[in-house]
Order: C-alpha cells, then sequence, then structure tokens
C-alpha cells in the first residue's frame, strides 16, 4: 500500500491457493512466532478483551435502531466500498454527487468509536499493537475480529454506524467549500474489488457506472492538481480505481486535519514526514540521471519532487524500479506527531493525519476520538510515538517475512494474493 492504498489482488481471479506441504506450513508458523517474538507482536487477543468484544457488539441493529434518530441518516444516499479482492475488512466507502454549482463526496469510515473508547479493553490492545499487521497469508488484526471483519466492516446491504466527512467542492478547483463531519448510518450498495471497479468504468449499462464515471473524473483531477501543486507520485501508472479511492481518502484525511487544526483549534494525531536535505536529494537526481535511457528535464532540477514526476513519466520501464529506489533511499521516515510543523514532504502538503482506516491503525483510531470529543487524550504524544515504533515495527516484520518465503522457495504476491492450501505429503509448491 501507498501511505493510503493497499496492491490490488484482482490477479488471484480465477486461481487457486498456493499448495505447499506440511512440513512447510509448519516451517512458515515457526518463522511468524520467532518474528512475532522479535518485534512484540501479540498474535492472540487475551479472553477479556474478546469477551468485551462480544458483549459490545451483541446486537448491532438494535443499537442502530435507538440511535438513528441522533445520527444523519444516509441509508438512502447511493453508496459503495472498493478494495483489494482479499481484503478483510471495509473501512471505507464514497458515495457522490453533482450539483449546479458544487460536487458533493461524502466518504463514509467505519464508527470503530461507537464501540473501542479509552474506557474499553479493546482500546487498551488497540494501543498495545498500534495497526493490524499485514504478513503474506496471514493477518494479525488490531482489533477482534468480531469488529474487523464484522460489525465495524462496511459491508454491502448491512446498516452501520459510520463516521462520515461530507466535502463539497468547488467545480473550478475542487478546493473545499465547506467540510460537515458527522456521525451516520449508511448501508453500502455494494462491494466492489478493484478489477470489479475497471469493469464499471467500462461498462454503461453496470450498476453504480456513473457514480464510478463521476468519481473518477473528480479524482482524476484532483490527482493532477497534486502533482501541479507539487505532490511527489512515485507510481504514474496507477490504474483508475487506485486513483479513486487513493485521492478520495487523502481528500478526506486532508479535509478532517485541517477540520481539527483551522476551525477547531484542537491537537490531533498529524503525520510529518521530513524533507531530505539538499545534499541527499542531489544524489537521489544524480542517480536517476545516471541512468540508461533516463533524462531529468533541465526546467525541473529546482523542484525534486517535480523532476521526479516528470522523469517517471517518460523513463524506459525497466527503470521505474531504481528510479524509485533512488528517492526512497533519501527519503526520511513519516512519523506521527501532535505537531503538524514541517507538514508532509512527499504529498505537499502544509498540515496532513490519517483518519480513514481506524479499523487498522492506531491513529485513525485516535483522531476518531479526538473529532467525536473535541477534545486530545493527556498522553497524545506518547500515543504518536507509540504508533510511529509499531508501524516500524510491522513494516520490518512483513519485509523479514517476505525474505523468508522468497527463501524456501515462495513467491510472497502469489501467497498474499491467493492464500495458502497445506496438501498431505510432498507436493511441489504450486505458485
Amino acid at each position: 500500500m501507498s501511505d493510503e492504498t493497499q496492491a490490488d489482488a484482482g490477479t488471484a481471479e480465477g486461481q487457486g491457493p498456493v499448495e505447499i506441504s506440511e512440513d512447510l506450513a509448519r516451517h512458515l508458523e515457526n518463522k511468524r512466532e520467532e518474528l512475532f517474538e522479535k518485534f512484540e507482536i501479540r498474535d492472540e487477543f487475551p479472553p477479556a478483551v474478546l469477551e468485551e468484544a462480544e458483549e459490545l457488539t451483541g446486537d448491532v441493529q438494535g443499537e442502530i435502531d435507538e440511535e438513528i434518530d441522533d445520527r444523519r441518516d444516509l441509508r438512502d444516499l447511493t453508496t459503495w466500498t472498493t478494495d483489494p479482492i482479499d481484503a478483510q475488512d471495509f473501512d471505507d466507502a464514497i458515495s457522490v454527487e453533482e450539483r449546479e454549482e458544487e460536487y458533493v463526496l461524502w466518504v463514509h469510515i467505519a464508527d470503530v468509536t461507537h464501540y473501542v473508547n479509552p474506557e474499553t479493553a479493546m482500546w487498551d490492545e488497540a494501543v498495545e499493537r498500534g495497526n493490524t499487521v499485514y504478513l503474506p497469508g496471514y493477518t494479525i488484526h488490531m482489533l477482534p475480529p468480531v469488529l474487523a471483519e464484522s460489525v465495524c466492516s462496511l459491508v454491502p446491504n448491512q446498516e452501520r454506524f459510520a463516521h462520515t466527512v461530507e466535502m463539497h467542492l468547488d467545480k473550478e478547483n475542487l478546493s473545499y467549500e465547506t467540510i460537515d463531519i458527522y456521525k451516520s448510518v449508511i448501508e453500502s450498495d455494494e462491494r466492489l474489488t478493484y478489477s470489479q471497479a475497471e469493469n464499471r468504468l467500462e461498462d454503461p449499462d453496470a450498476p453504480l457506472h456513473e457514480e464510478n464515471v463521476l468519481v473518477h473524473e473528480l479524482a482524476d483531477r484532483m490527482h493532477e492538481i497534486r502533482k501541479e501543486d507539487g505532490s511527489l507520485v512515485l507510481n504514474p501508472a496507477r490504474d483508475r480505481a487506485h486513483t479513486i479511492i487513493e485521492e478520495c481518502m487523502l481528500k478526506a484525511n486532508k479535509a478532517v486535519t485541517h477540520e481539527l487544526m483551522w476551525s477547531r483549534g484542537v491537537e490531533a494525531m498529524y503525520r510529518v514526514h521530513p524533507q531530505p536535505s539538499p545534499d541527499e536529494w542531489s544524489k537521489a537526481l544524480q542517480e536517476i540521471q545516471d541512468l540508461d535511457g533516463v533524462s531529468i528535464p533541465g526546467d525541473k532540477w529546482d523542484d525534486p519532487r517535480m523532476a521526479v514526476n516528470a522523469t517517471l513519466e517518460d523513463a524506459p520501464g525497466r527503470q521505474l524500479d531504481k528510479i524509485q529506489w533512488a528517492v526512497m533511499k533519501v527519503m526520511p521516515r513519516a512519523r506521527y506527531m501532535n505537531d503538524p510543523f514541517g507538514g508532509h514532504h512527499a504529498l505537499n502538503f502544509e498540515i496532513y493525519g490519517h483518519f480513514t482506516s481506524p479499523i487498522r491503525r492506531l491513529s485513525d483510531l485516535i483522531n476518531h476520538w479526538i473529532v467525536y470529543q473535541n477534545d486530545v487524550p493527556e498522553n497524545l504524544v506518547a500515543l504518536c510515538d507509540r504508533a510511529s515504533d509499531r508501524q516500524k515495527d510491522a513494516e520490518q516484520c512483513e519485509r523479514e517475512y517476505k525474505t523468508f518465503l522468497q527463501e524456501v522457495g515462495l513467491d510472497p504476491t502469489a501467497v498474499n494474493n491467493r492464500g495458502i492450501e497445506v496438501v498431505e505429503g510432498d507436493a511441489e509448491n504450486t505458485l
């Protein structure tokens, strides 16, 4: 995933799982246990946390019926989710309308804080875990499965509690005219995979065709505006479905943190990405310029992000990975902080934070609570450090597990997209 989206697993459609022997399955399990111990990752939830989760989610529809008068009723608004085919939780959905003088974009986020708050054991467990850890073929959730995969997941044709970011956008430049953030009840009409979303864009007779076309037009314009404003885009060939989700989530995340900073004046968990030093950027650009068949446009050298964007668009496909790697090597690590000072260098946003994935990220869960309470937890700085450190651990764990899979002859991408099936005997791996 970029900061905001995961790679589509659409290639998994129509393919069976990767078959491995029982011996290799035990080998993988032992490696996972070794990594979990190394990075202090909890693979199982304490019984008290699971019991609390079951107790607090016992009658979802009953709670919705009781609370509907206190929330915005958006059940009749056309709404859908778009995720990788192997997604286990659906924490964001979108709706869109074109009006005479404006566009309206709704991003609906699972209302996790309806169930998880600082008074619950689930909150303490989420702080302990920091995020969901995604290994190829194996997931360690931040929240108990009954929340992550069921009551908080915006599954189709089920009423769900949501936290909605309603953005009214200027037709000329797609800037925010108004931002409204509120608790809601939604009912998703459909769950699309990325490849299905691409098909809906192509087929004029398909359900949600017009809505997907409209939101892609908006997302494509938002993407181009971001690039013109200096946002770094390391994946210029992203497909349309990815563009829709990434741009809508960026727009919502930015809206929430701007609202907290400028309208409410409260602290939040901001995503701060420092910029490389001038020498580091020069080193990266020179490394890119020296690649065979690659040339940085002469008028772009003074703005490294613009230089990389322009170079990626015209570079030979065989060099894209090398260009991306040259940039990533000099990029400082982004961190969560209670002050947005310095902004997000790669996105070129002065203020930015996460809100759209509270099922899988502690940072988003905290920001949901701050928006809801209009107040911050006393230990916000410690929570920022915790979220940053746990994210780093999760990424390192994932890297080491992928390396191990390759060492034992497995393709991490195939395992991630298709899953694993253990077969008796010494069957060869089928990749």
